[in-house]
């Protein structure tokens, strides 16, 4: 069984509060449940223009879970009004 994990530090530059931060947060969760993957803030929930939010998933093929967090990827950053300032991509 392998778990990935993708980090990311998201920057919402036309945020103006914590709420608008949290709607677009939202956003990217609900879009998370058409992959089946789990999203979770880890960060910066105080700062209205920076999360760090954590996605896993679990396959029992490597290559599996990399393609799959790698569309996820691609998909908020097609479909976020944020900027990925950094990623990162564990498994275990």
């Amino acid at each position: 069984m392998i778990i990935g994990c993708l980090v990311l530090d998201i920057h919402f530059p036309f945020s103006h509060s914590l709420k608008e931060k949290r709607r677009e947060l939202n956003s990217i969760r609900d879009r998370m449940k058409r992959y089946n993957a789990a999203c979770s803030e880890l960060d910066f929930q105080e700062k209205w223009q920076l999360a760090r939010i954590g996605i896993v998933t679990i396959s029992g093929n490597q290559k599996i879970v990399e393609s799959h967090l790698q569309k996820i990827l691609r998909d908020i950053e097609e479909n976020s009004e944020g900027q990925i300032t950094q990623s990162r991509l564990e498994f275990f």
